[in-house]
């Protein structure tokens, strides 16, 4: 009889062993702060674990201050933009009656100025595409040759060039302006497609400034690109030119994208040298052409100026978006194996 009584008895005994050391474990946690398991506790610590709401005057100082500074810095770089877009759509020709934003909308402006025969934009715009697109193309390409040589190129009056670059730099174009026209108009007698009112001879003027700058940007940023790449296609075998068009080329894309999306943005908006080197309306630019509604003081149609401007900003916005996603790109991720 001992024997099974024990048994009972170990039995019976067993709930009571673990309610008693669920006891323990629950006394144990709540003397290491982990608080009582039922639900009223549960929640109690919850509460008092979340953060509190930090005051708006806190808010304010931490990061509000930083959205304040972002609104006024938006409203100030829309505002012109939506005033320009308001005198667009607005056929009174005044500027002054363009300050009511939006108070009129109509296409008169833009009727007025796709059909006006002494004055062709249609042939301003194609024309500013022609010396944009040539010569941001002609930029990147000589500059990436040019910036190519110097960076993975030992030679002499390398040193030498460097400088000249850097130094070329610290002089605008614009002090230049009465050598160009003294230049071209010599040229104009011996090769007239080169000379004065020729679109080819502002393309070599806009060449030979913008080379300097983008060739030592590029120059930086070929320097960036590990030679070692270089050394094993020359182990393969691999001459200059090809390492240049089917390493180095693809490598440094986001600069190539950078300087010619800035060539071509200062292209479209240049006035000075394309007004000078171009005499003829039928071979100017938007620049110099759209100058010609406000360029007289009694006859200003400030309405279609606007809505030229609206239209001459499609296309460096349109290639701005395309370019966007070389400009974000990494440089040469992924092109150096471990």
């Amino acid at each position: 009889m001992n024997g099974p009584a024990a048994r009972v008895v170990s039995t019976t005994d067993q709930p009571q062993r673990l309610a008693s050391g669920d006891r323990t474990a629950e006394e144990a946690r709540d003397r290491d702060g982990a608080g009582p398991r039922n639900g009223t506790g549960d929640t109690a610590g919850g509460l008092a674990a979340l953060p509190r709401r930090k005051s708006f005057g806190a808010w304010l100082k931490d990061k509000g201050w930083r959205h304040l500074v972002g609104i006024v810095v938006t409203i100030f770089a829309v505002f012109p933009l939506l005033y320009v877009l308001s005198a667009a759509f607005n056929s009174t020709g005044t500027l002054v009656g363009s300050n009511a934003l939006f108070s009129r909308i109509d296409f008169g402006n833009f009727t007025e100025l796709l059909n006006n025969p002494s004055r062709p934009f249609a042939r301003w715009f194609v024309n500013t595409m022609v010396v944009g697109g040539v010569t941001s193309a002609s930029t990147v390409f000589l500059g990436a040759m040019a910036a190519y040589a110097f960076s993975r190129m030992r030679f002499t009056g390398r040193r030498i060039g460097l400088l000249s670059l850097l130094l070329l730099q610290m002089f605008p174009q614009l002090l230049a302006v009465v050598a160009i026209f003294l230049l071209l108009s010599g040229i104009s007698e011996v090769i007239p497609a080169l000379g004065l009112g020729s679109q080819l001879g502002l393309i070599m003027v806009y060449l030979g400034g913008a080379l300097g700058v983008n060739t030592y940007l590029m120059y930086g940023f070929f320097n960036t690109v590990p030679q070692s790449l270089d050394e094993a296609a020359k182990i393969d075998g691999a001459s200059h030119a090809q390492i240049f068009f089917g390493i180095i080329m693809r490598l440094v894309t986001p600069i190539l994208a950078v300087v010619g999306l800035l060539t071509f943005i200062a292209i479209s908006g240049e006035f000075v040298i394309a007004s000078v080197v171009l005499t003829d309306p039928d071979s100017q630019t938007l620049a110099v052409g759209l100058y010609s509604f406000v360029a007289q003081q009694r006859s200003e149609n400030w309405g279609v100026f606007a809505a030229g401007a609206v239209l001459s900003a499609v296309p460096v916005m349109a290639l701005f978006l395309y370019l966007q996603r070389y400009i974000v790109s990494g440089l040469t991720q992924g092109s150096v194996k471990g």
